[in-house]
This record gives C-alpha cells, structure tokens and sequence, in this order.
C-alpha cells in the first residue's frame, strides 16, 4: 500500500453544522448515471433514498454511451467466451472471480432493462446484437442504433422518479464525505439557491463518474471532474490503478468544435481505418485489425499519426451499404451531415480521446470500499472486471451489476441495524484563513488539460511524467489550501487531485499494460501483474 502525503485540507470548505440545514436519509446515492440509479431502484421501498447529481440527472457518461451492452444473449454465444474476452483485454489484471460473476450477471441485468421499458433494437423479433473490437462474438444490445444510454437513462430515470422513497436532486453537487470514527456519516452537499447542507446517511453510494476532463481531448461531459475519486481520496478510501485512463480510439476531430464520440460499433460492422494516404493501417499492427481492443487501436493511430505527420486519422465506411450504415447509426449520421459529412461515404476524420477511467475506489465484490458506511459501484470504482484495459461496452455492465450487488448489501446492513437513532455527529471543518490570490480557473483549467494530454496520454515516459508532477505539485500548493465557494473552484481542486494520484501511479508503474503504454519501458513485465494502491491517511 503506498500511502501519500495527506491531502492539504481534509474537506474543501469550511462548514458549522449549527449553522445548516440538515437531511436524514437511509441511504444517500452520489450520482445519478446507471449505477447510482440502478442502485437506487434496488433499496426496499422502506428505505429513504436520496440522490444527488452533479448537474441535470439526464447528463451523466451513462446517457452518452453509444455502442451498448455486453452480454451472452444469443444460444450459439457462451459465457464462457465473454469471460475469456474480458480477461484477454484486461491484460493479466482482471479478478476472474469478478469477471465470472459481472458475466454470467448480464443476461438477468439486461431483461431487467427490457422490463423497465428500455426499447432495444431487434430483428425478426430478436433483440440484436453488435460486435465490437475484442469480442469474439456478436454480443452487444443496443437501442436506437447509437443511442443506447440516452434509451437505458430514460427507461431507468423514469422509474426512479415514480419510487416513492426515492427523492432527486438535481444540479446539487457533492462537496465531500462526511466521515468520523472511521466510518462515512453522509456527505455535504450544495446548491445555488440553499447553499449547503448536511445530508446524513446510515450507507452512502458513490457513484460520481469518471475523469475525462482532466485530457484536452475526452468523449465526457464537462461533469466528468474525478470529484468522487478526489472526495474519497480526501476521505482516506483506497484507491487503485489510477494509471489506467483508457482512451477511445476514435473521436470525430474537426478543429475548433467540441469532440464527440464515434462508437467502436462502427468498426464492429466493418469501417475501415485510414491514414493521410488512404493506407488501411491496422493489419500492419494486429492480426485483428480494426477488431483489435481499444488500447492496441488507440496506440495504432497515434504511431501512425506521428509517422504520415497528420493530427488524425480518417474511418472510412464507403464500402458497405449506405442505407444499412445510415440506419444502424443514425445519432453518427446525424452529428457528420452537421459538418458536411457523409457517413457512408465520406472519409471521416478521427483521433483518440480520453474515454473512460478504469481506476477508482477499490471495492470488493459487494461495492463495499475501504471505509466502513462507504460502497462505490460504476465508473469512479475498481471492482477487477476491467484489468488494465476494459473491454468494450463492459461498463454499462459493470454499473448495471454493481449497482443491483451494492443495493443488495446495503439492504441486508439496513435491515441488520434496525432502527436508526437520528442524531448529528460532532464533525466541523475550520474555513481556510489564508488571503485567495486572484486565480484565472479558465486558464488553470486548460492548462492541466494540456499537460495531461501532452504527458499522460497515450505514451508516457519518465522525463514527461516528472515535469508533469512537477508543474502539477506547483498548482497543488497554492490551489488546494484555498476555500472556493462555487462548483468551479471545487472541480479544479479535484481535478488536480486526481491528476497527481494518476501521475503517481503512472510513474510508478515501469512497464508496458494495456491501456498504460511506457515508451522507456514498452514491453510488459511479469512482476507488474499486480494493483498499485493509494491512499491518503484519513482525517475525522
């Protein structure tokens, strides 16, 4: 266990709860993406549920997931393969166990979905399914071709709106854990027209999302600030292979609009990738060619990228049938025609892009984490299913099972304590003293963006992962012992955090493993098959 400096301020404000306004729940959810709801839709109707969201509920990674979910639905497919996919892209750092028990899960978990109202896309009465890059089969649902998690988000949002023990709020985000005694008490909470308050819990889900903002070049949303692995961290909580910050192979690049995601789906029915010359470039890579996992694509276009000197490559799907590619991926076809591109017949223009964060808190096979009263299930988790490169369209999945699994184990603790005294522990925090230099978080913003983009991207090496701890440490210092009264200056906080804990682990980690590619070190080492876990000391 490497255990770091403490972080400089155990919560990012200060607060007295003698002066706000408290909240007592059974089970407070951080997070309204699928794990945080489909863990609120699995606590006994008798338990008060209340979740909090960062932003608007519908705005999370969850409802911009394109491709689908992973699962063996068709007879002729077999668990087994699916299991053998997974630990195959993770790299020798799957927990099999995990694996075997999220898969064999997913059928149950899917129809669950079919129940809820989510509308799948079938043929001849059969639900479809895709293929993706690493998957030996057929084996993706999907809904309205590309637009899989705006279905599934709509289908789950519905239900948890009509739970009567289940309250939302909305554009309210989570400062930090509350926690004393080893044990997390609620969290503190804010929003714009109440300000703050203390929400008390006897469980507390943390299901935050994912970190793709601290890259210049995401898929995510701007909420995805790595605010629940920074509020953990803060807390004390383990945490584990922050080095694995997998990166989607292809993102529309057009320069100077935002970046959007092209699903792996694509490739999945047969698009090709091509550099500047019109080169299919990926057999000369992997056998596999553009069905290969994603970090082998990810650092196959960038090697390529850097050899024609061109700022991306182009997908390229002219061959196949328009009408069928138009109608399989109409969200895709949609976003191109708004930059005078023709999908099906047009090359389009790609480049990597951070996608999803493989590391988080470290929980076992019940979402419990390291501090007592604290479970953590979907993308600000490390449960073991995704290794050190996480197979595609395994993370609805893993939200899906985890977020069913924490419900499951939070009900049985509930339902073991009995009656809850309310009562408010003595916990406080002294608001900072020191005079706020005038910090422009825009260009502060920005600017970590770019660092971790240009030295913690896709190809990594000592020298740039030094200067990268350097520049972040420098911004550390005079950034973190501040009080912020707003969501911006929190995020940054966060974010800052979160990125010295990612270039810790990277610098560490002297070898080559899935989506952590060291050019100083570019093959793998047998005596790395093993977690690199952090944690702060905890503070009451």
């Amino acid at each position: 266990m490497k255990t770091l400096a403490p972080p400089p301020r155990r919560y990012l404000v200060g607060f007295d709860p003698r002066e706000l306004p408290h909240h007592f729940v059974d089970v407070a959810i951080v997070g309204g993406g699928i794990a945080g709801l489909r863990a609120a839709l699995g606590m006994p109707e008798s338990a008060r549920v209340l979740v909090v969201t960062k932003d608007e509920v519908r705005e999370s990674n969850s409802s911009y997931a394109q491709g689908g979910i992973a699962g063996v639905m068709d007879p002729e497919d077999r668990v087994e393969d699916h299991i053998a996919d997974t630990l195959t892209a993770g790299k020798g750092l799957c927990d099999p166990h995990v694996v075997d028990l999220v898969v064999r899960e997913a059928p149950e978990r899917i129809h669950e979905l079919m129940e809820l109202g989510a509308r799948f896309d079938t043929v001849d009465g059969h639900v479809a399914l895709g293929r993706e890059g690493g998957h030996s089969r057929a084996r993706i649902v999907h809904a309205l071709g590309d637009e899989t998690g705006r279905e599934i988000m709509r289908a789950i949002i519905a239900h948890a709106r009509l739970r009567p023990n289940v309250r939302i709020w909305q554009n309210c985000p989570t400062v930090d854990l509350l926690t004393l005694d080893d044990r997390c008490r609620g969290v503190l909470v804010w929003d714009r027209h109440r300000g703050f308050a203390l929400v008390w819990a006897r469980a507390v889900v943390l299901a935050a999302g994912g970190a793709g903002q601290l890259f210049r070049e995401t898929t995510n949303p701007p909420i995805a600030t790595a605010d629940g692995h920074a509020m953990a961290y803060r807390a004390g909580v383990e945490l584990r292979d922050m080095e694995f910050m997998q990166f989607h192979p292809t993102v529309l690049y057009m320069a100077g609009s935002a970046r959007h995601l092209l699903t792996e789906a694509l490739r999945g029915e047969g698009a090709y990738l091509r550099d500047r010359h019109g080169h299919r470039f990926m057999p000369d890579y992997d056998p596999r060619a553009e069905l290969a996992p994603r970090d082998v694509v990810s650092q196959a276009i960038t090697a390529q990228m850097a050899k024609t000197r061109h700022p991306n490559v182009y997908l390229d799907l002219s061959h196949l049938d328009a009408e069928f590619i138009r109608g399989r991926f109409p969200g895709i076809d949609r976003l191109c025609r708004g930059f005078d591109l023709d999908i099906a017949a047009d090359l389009i223009p790609v480049c990597p892009g951070a996608h999803y964060m493989i590391g988080g808190v470290t929980v076992d096979e019940r979402g419990r984490s390291s501090l007592d009263g604290l479970w953590a299930a979907g993308e600000v988790s490390s449960s073991g299913l995704h290794g050190a490169n996480r197979l595609a369209s395994n993370s609805l999945l893993e939200g899906l099972v985890f977020g069913a699994r924490v419900a499951e184990d939070v009900a049985e603790r509930l339902k073991a304590a009995g009656p809850w005294r309310l009562e408010v522990p003595p916990i406080a925090s002294e608001p900072s003293d020191r005079p706020r230099p005038a910090i422009d978080l825009d260009d502060l913003r920005e600017s970590l963006r770019a660092l971790m983009w240009r030295n913690m991207g896709i190809t990594r090496d000592a020298d740039g992962l030094a200067d990268a701890a350097r520049q972040v440490d420098r911004w550390r210092r005079y950034v973190l012992p501040q009080t912020f009264d707003d969501p911006e200056g929190w995020s940054i906080q966060n974010m800052l955090t979160a990125a010295s804990l990612m270039i810790a682990a990277a610098a560490e980690r002297v070898e080559s493993r899935g989506v952590h590619f060291r050019s100083d070190h570019p093959d793998a080492d047998p005596s790395w098959a093993r977690h690199i876990p952090l944690r702060a000391p905890a503070t009451s």
